[in-house]
């Protein structure tokens, strides 16, 4: 069997696991077949994947959750505009939180819904719904690094006063 590779080799293919795939099976080519069928195992992978994510974020809102508190509470003993800015900054992350564990938690639900489809035989709506599964994953990611971002400006401006001069 001979193998002819593009100007890039291997790495410049964007099928990189399917030909390996192909090439193992002892055939040189790849046939649409092998990209447009989903097994059960597929979907499956991203269980393990969201289950540490929704561990991360729940994490997240429960430290959060905790700083409102003592925010709160000292905010009821000495009100300042400080205060007020921080749990303003915490209510917004908050809500982001909120928003990463419902699109993270509804690629979830797609998943199995596509396990589903592929257990009853429907693959083109198998992977239409795991195309949106991933679509929300990302859409959850995306949302975490903006809230990560939030949170490394809050703590930046926190600790600007340490570095004025003069306040040592």
């Amino acid at each position: 069997m001979k193998v002819v590779l593009g100007p890039r080799g291997l790495a410049g293919m964007q099928k990189n696991s399917i030909f390996a795939f192909a090439l193992f099976r002892g055939r040189s080519s790849i046939a649409p077949s092998d990209m447009e069928s989903l097994s059960l195992s597929t979907p499956a992978l991203l269980f393990s994947a969201i289950s540490l994510l929704m561990l991360a974020y729940t994490n997240r809102f429960l430290t959060m959750a905790g700083l409102v508190r003592s925010l709160h509470a000292q905010y009821r003993e000495n009100p300042s505009k400080a205060l007020s800015g921080q749990i303003s900054n915490l209510k917004r992350r908050i809500n982001l939180t909120r928003s990463m564990q419902i699109y993270g938690l509804t690629s979830l639900l797609l998943c199995v819904g596509c396990m589903f489809l592929i257990y009853i035989g429907s693959q083109l709506l198998a992977g239409l719904i795991f195309g949106i599964a991933l679509l929300l994953l990302i859409l959850s990611l995306a949302i975490s690094i903006w809230e990560i971002n939030i949170s490394v400006k809050a703590l930046n401006l926190h600790i600007s006063d340490l570095e004025k001069p003069g306040k040592n």
